[in-house]
């Protein structure tokens, strides 16, 4: 369908984002792996010629380059079969999935900071990084328990959107950095529910929640 290449480090969580995303839409990447721990290869004179920011995921399609994982996530949900399924129709759902991207961006950022401290040994303060993860991941949790409630499966209503792919990993990976996921219980369910999502993909850390 299109040459979509994605510069990737297995065990970064963003990275998972973004690969969740095209499988869950349908859409093949080319992937380029680059060593991030320990190699620091995204700090190379190479890598920053192609991202000035000297972070991962980076994106090439279309011959443009996306920076920002939920640029990423947006594009590729309107690029494959699958996608639109992962798009509200309605304005208020819209504006609902764009309120939780940012929320998984800005409010959950902490969990993947806290997950790069206790796995790779980078810089910040580990507990107080978990404790933040865990205040926004309560949040999420409180409106999980509503939308069951309400019969509904997923952040935004009766079907996923961009916003459950960015939302997941920082809850399914709380584990790396201590966090238990039995103090989740609608989580846990709003997690099982992804993972029968035709085409999903996991990785290391995630757990099968039975």
């Amino acid at each position: 369908m299109t040459n979509a290449r994605l510069w990737n480090h297995d065990l970064n969580d963003d990275c998972y984002r973004v690969r969740l995303m095209a499988a869950l839409a349908g859409v093949a990447l080319d992937i380029r792996p680059v060593d991030l721990f320990p190699g620091g290869e995204h700090q190379s004179p190479e890598y920053r010629a192609l991202n000035p920011l000297a972070r991962l995921p980076l994106l090439h399609a279309e011959g443009m380059i996306l920076r920002q994982t939920e640029a990423m996530l947006l594009y590729l949900a309107g690029l494959g079969p699958r996608g639109p399924l992962f798009l509200p129709e309605k304005a208020p759902e819209r504006a609902l999935m764009q309120d939780w991207l940012f929320f998984a961006a800005r409010d959950l950022g902490a969990a993947s900071q806290a997950r790069t401290v206790a796995m790779f040994g980078a810089s910040g303060d580990g507990a107080a990084l978990a404790m933040s993860a865990r205040r926004g991941l309560r949040m999420l949790e409180d409106h999980m328990t509503g939308q069951r409630h309400m019969g509904l499966n997923f952040v935004t209503g009766a079907q996923p959107s961009v916003a459950d792919v960015a939302l997941f990993p920082a809850f399914a990976l709380c584990r790396d950095f201590n966090l238990d996921h039995d103090a989740f219980p609608a989580l846990r369910r709003w997690a099982r529910q992804i993972r029968q999502l035709e085409g999903f993909i996991s990785m290391p850390g995630i757990p099968d929640y039975h």
